[in-house]
């Protein structure tokens, strides 16, 4: 199984403090380092500031070496989706090919209001989505030498040049979600990875088999889509330390047994079998308190060492 941090910077984070986690994923010996991207804080004053997902990323990428750096997941509303795909691009050649696109349909109205960014309904957020869907990948496939043409009803793309051409061929695409008909067609039909979470591993088992028989019917062979998992953890050595991380990060017993994993090195690692079991191939550990480095590396010594590599 992989293992990566998962972080949300738009708390408050200034691009010290990412590093610094991201530095204690890379020496723990992590498998990627991913970050949300939104604009505003979800609770609290949100101080120092939020960031942009992707130009924090573009430095995370000169700034570590071996990291497969991403979000989890970029709204299709924040940007059209040509400059989307030429900024990871972009973001893919200056980490020498460790990028990948967590890509959804948007949800959060409140920072849309407050970055002036337009919030459809539900229905034209999904077909907005798709488009985008085809237009990054496509734009990221277009054979040297050629041009890239898309006419839909919310983006028109003309001509073109598809560059600068990423380093992989192609750059990973997540797609997640719960949703029962829509996202598991979009991700059989464009996902490397479907992603579900914030739940106990036996509530995602049904999600996971609704993408797996999407990709059925769109006659695609199931197991090449990767599956994973993300959510919240409070890993300590005793009691006190899991509740002292429980109350860091502002989340009760219950929240934590509904939302995350919480316990010992012991039970991460039970809870991780579980999920393996179901066919997920890669664990997104959501990281909210960017000071506690001693967390990443406790998950490092004791769990990450004794699973074995996906």
């Amino acid at each position: 199984m992989e293992f990566c941090v998962f972080t949300e910077p738009q708390q408050g984070a200034l691009y010290r403090d990412v590093l610094a986690v991201a530095r204690a994923a890379q020496d723990g010996g992590y498998d990627g380092f991913f970050r949300s991207d939104h604009y505003l804080t979800f609770t609290g004053d949100g101080l120092p500031g939020p960031s942009d997902a992707w130009t924090m990323l573009a430095g995370l990428a000169r700034d570590t070496e071996t990291l497969r750096l991403g979000t989890l997941v970029s709204p299709a509303t924040f940007r059209d989706p040509a400059v989307l795909a030429l900024q990871v691009a972009q973001v893919d050649d200056m980490s020498g090919g460790r990028v990948e696109l967590g890509l959804g349909a948007g949800w959060f109205a409140a920072e849309h209001s407050a970055f002036g960014l337009p919030f459809p309904e539900v229905p034209e957020r999904f077909a907005r989505f798709e488009e985008q869907l085809a237009i990054v990948t496509g734009l990221w496939s277009v054979p040297p030498g050629e041009r890239y043409t898309f006419s839909g009803t919310h983006y028109q793309v003309a001509d073109n040049p598809a560059l600068p051409r990423p380093v992989q061929q192609p750059i990973p695409l997540i797609i997640g979600g719960g949703g029962p008909k829509r996202t598991p067609r979009l991700a059989a039909t464009y996902a490397t990875e479907f992603n579900y979470g914030f739940c106990p591993p036996a509530e995602a088992a049904p999600v996971y088999a609704r993408v797996q028989e999407a990709c059925v019917t769109a006659g695609r062979d199931p197991q090449t889509l990767k599956l994973s998992w993300a959510g919240p953890v409070a890993v300590g050595r005793d009691d006190a330390e899991v509740a002292r991380r429980r109350a860091a990060i502002g989340k009760d017993a219950d929240a934590m047994a509904s939302e995350g994993l919480a316990g010992s090195p012991a039970y991460l690692l039970d809870q991780l079998g579980q999920l393996a079991e179901l066919g997920v191939a890669r664990a997104y550990l959501q990281i909210l308190d960017l000071a506690d480095l001693d967390h990443v590396a406790l998950i490092a010594d004791q769990v990450l060492g004794a699973v074995a590599p996906a």
